[in-house]
């Protein structure tokens, strides 16, 4: 079934919606066939009966209608993203929704995803946004890397602004664009280690979230004076609340569109929205501290992901402030290899006067001492994963989608 552009649509935005629904499909009709820029295409039908047959060659968006609770329709679902690829970006609407669901769907890719009742307005917003990733930009995936404390003050955002460093100046050629980002949304740290203003103010987008834009990102940015980019909030300690997860996804999937690199350093609290950051990771790293509590509170975590979101995000340990004395009776390298398995990811040395001067001047920790054992740790760590091995024509793909919940 080919799913094309006619020549007086050519210049026109192509919205092809499938459906077996003969409500939506009214309602698709009357929602875009207002616009003179819009040439829809409608086909009425189940996924799993002519999912094979669809051809969208010259599509903008792709507007699937499913029931999402139906196993023939997931799994249609599926191959048809296997198929398709990376273009054109899809949008799943369902009259269902439970956070199985979701998983699975930002499993496939799928760019954003709808419940019924669907506002025309939110119908048609969602395929602007989404239609923004068109094939031209498609030049820039984000490599994520996410840090999760085992324990508090296991030195979590340390080590995560020593890996966006890292990734910063790891390009042979200048800088490669890098975003840390403080998801501790109420008493991060990221900007006082860097001396920033914090200038998030989600507050500000939650009643309006589809005007968060890249403009608008651009202004809530910090910068450093080494080029890297952060997103962090005021602190505000004694205001314990919870923010929308469609902001919140919907602000990380931005900056996963924008930068090259992406830093996330997490708090230790899980969120409704903690499930697709880790899913969306490229590296998932557990920061332990060189205890046996920490150990075991570090495994725990990793059985707990790994049950809870199956095989996608792979999580690797990193013990910090580790120091292994000669004659010392305290945990050794071997004893760390033992306990932790395939899940351990390194030792990070501990060097406290250092990182102490570090967060007390508000500095990297390299501009302090040059070389340091905790920057080339995190370097063979990160480096040869991300950097080292340049870009290939495999990695040009869209960034993915973390929206979770909407």
């Amino acid at each position: 079934m080919q799913i094309g552009r006619s020549k007086n649509a050519a210049s026109r935005t192509q919205v092809v919606v499938l459906t077996a629904d003969a409500g939506f499909e009214e309602q698709a009709r009357v929602t875009f066939g207002a616009s003179n820029q819009i040439a829809l295409k409608v086909i009425a039908g189940a996924l799993p009966a002519i999912g094979g047959e669809l051809d969208f060659a010259d599509t903008t968006v792709a507007v699937l209608d499913l029931d999402a609770t139906r196993p023939e329709e997931m799994d249609a679902l599926s191959r048809l993203m296997t198929r398709i690829g990376s273009w054109p970006p899809v949008v799943v609407v369902t009259q269902s929704f439970d956070e199985n669901v979701a998983r699975t769907l930002l499993q496939m890719r799928v760019a954003d995803f709808l419940v019924k009742p669907v506002l025309p307005v939110e119908l048609v917003r969602t395929c602007a946004r989404v239609a923004m990733g068109s094939p031209s930009n498609e030049a820039r995936q984000s490599q994520i890397y996410s840090f999760l404390p085992a324990a508090g003050g296991a030195g979590v955002t340390t080590l995560a602004i020593q890996c966006a460093m890292t990734l910063l100046n790891s390009a042979q050629r200048g800088k490669s664009p890098t975003c840390l980002v403080d998801l501790d949304l109420q008493q991060g740290a990221c900007a006082d280690y860097l001396d920033l203003e914090p200038r998030l103010n989600l507050s500000e987008i939650e009643p309006r979230p589809e005007r968060l834009d890249r403009q608008l990102l651009e202004v809530m940015l910090s910068h450093h004076a080494s080029g890297l980019a952060v997103v962090a909030a005021p602190n505000r300690p004694a205001e314990m609340r919870s923010f929308d997860p469609e902001v919140v996804t919907r602000l990380l999937d931005l900056v996963s569109t924008h930068f090259d690199y992406v830093v996330f350093d997490m708090p230790r609290t899980w969120f409704s929205w903690t499930d697709s950051v880790l899913l969306g990771s490229d590296k998932l790293f557990i920061v332990s501290e060189r205890t046996v509590p920490g150990l075991r509170h570090a495994k725990h975590l990793v059985e707990a992901i790994r049950e809870r979101l199956g095989d996608k995000p792979k999580p690797r340990v990193i013990v910090n402030r580790f120091e292994q004395k000669l004659f010392s009776s305290g945990l050794r390298k071997s004893d760390i290899e033992q306990v932790l398995g395939d899940a351990f990811a390194a030792c990070i040395p501990n060097h406290y006067a250092l990182v102490r001067e570090a967060i007390d001047r508000g500095v990297t920790l390299e501009e302090i001492k040059p070389g340091n054992k905790i920057a080339i740790e995190v370097r063979k760590l990160i480096v040869p994963e991300s950097a080292a091995k340049g870009r290939t024509s495999e990695d040009n793909e869209p960034a993915r989608r973390l929206s979770l919940a909407h």
